[in-house]
């Protein structure tokens, strides 16, 4: 057995659950529905991909290299951040709707819109962290053996964080659905969108601090 494979995994899998803006954001997208929650999930997987991938290629030690440009990038992420933190406080403050009765074309339309939002979300609120490929950078070369050829070594490290996230995060996902019934009373609803909305506002609010100060 690799033991230096497994330590990564375990390293790997705290990178992966450790809660943040993804967290919060697959949570949030979870109360609207499963089908939302998954897309956002299978997009913040696509961000870690495109994170492992420039660490493979050594890109992100050009973002580490170039100050001006990781601070562009982690004011964008910030902003965006805390973007989605608005969105969800006003969402929480906006009293609910009274209840329709959609047909089947609006409501089939209405959740592939709801399905693509979530995933460009959970996408865009992974790939604007630039600590992240920097993170990546400096974890992934400690479990590459000296011995070993270092491009396919590392190209097996990133798949495993990328399986790990599209496992991690459709469970939570799924987690969330399957308490939906307790989840989505409109008391509840709310406090936990306003609850996500902070968190993603300070979570937002600290990457712009830390980019311009």
């Amino acid at each position: 057995m690799d033991a230096q494979l497994v330590a990564f995994t375990g390293v790997a899998a705290g990178m992966v659950a450790m809660p943040g803006a993804d967290f919060a954001v697959v949570v949030r997208n979870s109360l609207a529905s499963r089908r939302a929650g998954v897309a956002c999930a299978i997009g913040v997987a696509g961000g870690l991909l495109v994170h492992t991938a420039l660490a493979v290629a050594g890109v992100a030690a050009v973002l580490a290299a170039v100050p001006t440009l990781f601070r562009a990038v982690q004011v964008a992420g910030g902003a965006y951040v805390l973007l989605l933190g608005y969105r969800a406080l006003r969402s929480a403050a906006r009293p609910p709707r009274e209840s329709g009765v959609p047909d089947a074309e609006e409501e089939a339309e209405e959740a592939a819109e709801a399905a693509g939002s979530s995933l460009r979300q959970g996408f865009l609120t992974n790939a604007l962290n630039p600590k992240a490929p920097i993170t990546f950078l400096s974890v992934l070369p400690q479990f590459v053996p000296a011995d070993a050829p270092a491009m396919p070594r590392t190209l097996l490290l990133a798949s495993i964080v990328v399986a790990l996230a599209l496992v991690w995060f459709p469970v939570v996902a799924l987690l969330v659905d399957r308490l939906g019934r307790w989840l989505r009373r409109p008391r509840t609803a709310r406090a936990i969108e306003g609850g996500t909305g902070a968190a993603l506002g300070v979570l937002g609010l600290v990457l712009l601090t830390e980019a311009l100060v």
